[in-house]
């Protein structure tokens, strides 16, 4: 899908997951003007690499003036180049330079849940904060840093902080990880343990929004691993603000920040723990394209 109407600059910002890879034309703005969605290929880089080139090229017009990609990998800092990448047969790839190459443009790479923080920190619930933290409630758990006014760039795998030590093991070998204990996963589990194996974290906060007490607590619960784990980074980094977003996170809304926010008032040191809002995002399932978006515009710019 082509916006005839919009005017240059624009870049193509992809959004790229180990099921979809969604690419938009962008505005500096962050208002996306056309979307392309085709599914991520199963099996190898090569696969991989050519669906990318060719959610580019759906899009790609003589207004385009630089590309970004936010990939779900740990990247080399300073460089942008893939070193792993999670649920995507991409290892050791330096897609920066393979892609100036082709398409001949500026092109930035980041982490995908940087390039969601990148995006709410500047267009969504951060405007106007020099000191952020976001978590990305998914089927596993983000999240990003923003520190002084300026975006992370390492890891920041913060869905990999430890809560429960000697917890149940996490996709990455790791034991009490956030992610198994406040992911959509972790919804999953807790709904099939309340109503059987075909349940899952849909029905969660589906039966909690009608009452049900019990997955209201399951949901307190989940809430409480959150809250913990947002105060041990409230106590590291000092944030104005933290920033809760992913789908599970957006379903389950206040079930599960409210819980999140009482845990942060007992755990985060003063006067953190009664200075910090705990909110929602805004950018819902656009952020990460609107990141990849204002990745692609910081090449442009020079930044990255």
């Amino acid at each position: 899908m082509v916006a005839p109407a919009v005017e240059a600059p624009v870049v193509i910002g992809l959004d790229v997951g180990g099921t979809k890879i969604l690419s938009g034309l962008v505005d500096r703005e962050g208002t996306v003007h056309a979307e392309h969605e085709v599914p991520s290929p199963d099996g190898s880089e090569e696969g991989v690499l050519a669906a990318l080139d060719a959610a580019v090229g759906a899009l790609l017009d003589d207004r385009v003036v630089a590309i970004g990609y936010g990939i779900p990998a740990n990247l080399e800092r300073g460089t942008g180049r893939i070193i792993y990448a999670m649920n995507l047969p991409l290892d050791d790839v330096d897609l920066v330079s393979r892609a100036q190459a082709r398409f001949g443009l500026p092109v930035g790479v980041e982490n995908d849940a940087s390039a969601a923080t990148l995006a709410e920190w500047r267009r969504g619930a951060g405007r106007g904060t020099q000191n952020l933290v976001m978590l990305t409630l998914g089927t596993g758990v983000g999240g990003g840093v923003v520190v002084d006014g300026r975006l992370f760039r390492g890891w920041a795998e913060l869905g990999h902080v430890v809560v429960r030590e000697g917890g149940e093991e996490c996709t990455c070998g790791g034991r009490g990880h956030l992610e198994t204990l406040a992911s959509g996963s972790a919804g999953d589990r807790a709904a099939q343990e309340l109503y059987g194996p075909g349940a899952d974290a849909h029905v969660l906060v589906e039966r909690a929004k009608a009452g049900d007490e019990a997955a209201r607590e399951a949901l307190a619960r989940i809430g409480g691993s959150l809250g913990a784990a947002i105060a041990s980074l409230v106590n590291i980094f000092d944030p104005e603000l933290v920033v809760v977003g992913g789908g599970f996170g957006a379903a389950a809304g206040e079930l599960v920040l409210e819980p999140a926010r009482a845990a942060v008032r007992v755990e985060a040191i003063r006067p953190a723990r009664t200075i910090v809002h705990v909110v929602p995002a805004e950018l819902g399932s656009e952020a990460g394209l609107v990141g990849a978006g204002l990745v692609a515009f910081e090449a442009l710019d020079g930044i990255r």
